[in-house]
């Protein structure tokens, strides 16, 4: 594989990583002894746990319940609703709601701890959401002993900083638990890439030529891309390429164009005072009025509405803490 091609397969994974990270993310640490069990979920984003020393159960929301081991990290990409407790028999529903801030239940005896945990979420705006992570399962669960060791690291620095705060350390929680969300997903890629070699997001994504044509998509979205245009740059037919690309990224090439047009569009409006003509331009609409249309009928609302709403939402989340008291 040319280094070019590696390359493309990282900037299209960091997309995918940057639609996750809207806005900061929210967690709270909680020590638990005794007898526990909380209800967490379901969240207008991505929820996370990591289990920092001790043992636990986690109740998804179907299938059998998941032991979890100091090390372990679970990524629920779809904010479902599930269960956190000392025993596999706790179902979801008798469990009371998760607490509104830090927990530290208990005796201070380290000995008495019986899990202690990070648990959070990121809010995600499900309209930006890349289909990478539409197709995640409900609950994503990493060991500690699946040999990931940038993200055993992860979660070593995140424990690190957490028993150690120090001047700083409410801004290096966020910094950190990004890294791991970056180690989490790169690691479930690494896993279901090898599970399923030739389907799907995961091979799309490692897949050399396929990798090459998002990264096209991705770095030139202003570009009158044609599926033979598409096709031609990486060396397959039309035909050939428009069959590859909807097995495995599940729509067609010009759906997925689209869709990444607007998505970078409304991360534009989001981010930047750029006016509407020229973000138009930039994501490849040859007049606002297109523009506007295109964006309307996947958001559900005008461009100026929605900067005007994500800009309301931002000033909130700046008037929050990020973290709970440490």
């Amino acid at each position: 594989m040319t280094a070019s091609r590696k390359l493309g397969i990282v900037d299209v994974f960091s997309e995918v990583i940057a639609t996750v990270r809207t806005g900061q993310a929210k967690f709270t640490r909680t020590r638990r002894t005794g007898a526990w069990g909380n209800r967490f979920g379901p969240y207008p984003g991505a929820g996370f746990h990591v289990l920092l020393h001790g043992s636990c159960w986690l109740t998804p929301p179907a299938g059998e319940p998941i032991p979890l081991h100091g090390g372990d990290v679970v990524f629920l990409p779809h904010g479902s609703v599930h269960g956190m407790s000392d025993r596999p028999d706790r179902g979801i529903d008798a469990l009371p709601p998760e607490p509104p801030g830090e927990s530290d239940e208990g005796p201070g005896n380290p000995t008495a701890i019986r899990a202690h945990l990070l648990c959070g979420a990121y809010r995600l705006h499900r309209g930006q959401a890349h289909p990478f992570l539409r197709t995640l399962p409900d609950v994503v669960h990493l060991r500690a002993s699946s040999g990931h060791h940038d993200l055993r690291a992860a979660v070593d620095l995140l424990g690190a900083e957490l028993a150690n705060p120090r001047p700083g350390t409410h801004s290096a929680l966020p910094a950190r638990m990004d890294l791991l969300l970056v180690f989490l997903l790169r690691a479930w890629l690494d896993e279901e890439s090898t599970r399923r070699p030739d389907r799907g997001w995961p091979a799309a994504l490692t897949d050399p030529m396929l990798a090459a044509a998002l990264n096209h998509i991705h770095t030139d979205p202003a570009r009158r891309w044609t599926v033979r245009d598409l096709g031609a740059e990486i060396g397959m037919s039309k035909t050939a390429f428009a069959r590859k690309f909807a097995a495995m990224v599940g729509q067609p090439p010009m759906t997925y164009l689209t869709w990444w047009r607007l998505s970078s569009a409304a991360r534009l409006l989001r981010d930047t005072d750029a006016p509407l003509t020229a973000i138009a331009t930039q994501v490849g609409y040859a007049s606002e009025f297109g523009f506007a249309n295109a964006f309307r009928r996947e958001f559900g609302v005008a461009p100026g509405r929605f900067r005007r709403d994500s800009r309301s939402a931002g000033s909130d989340e700046h008037q929050r803490p990020a973290v709970n008291a440490v």
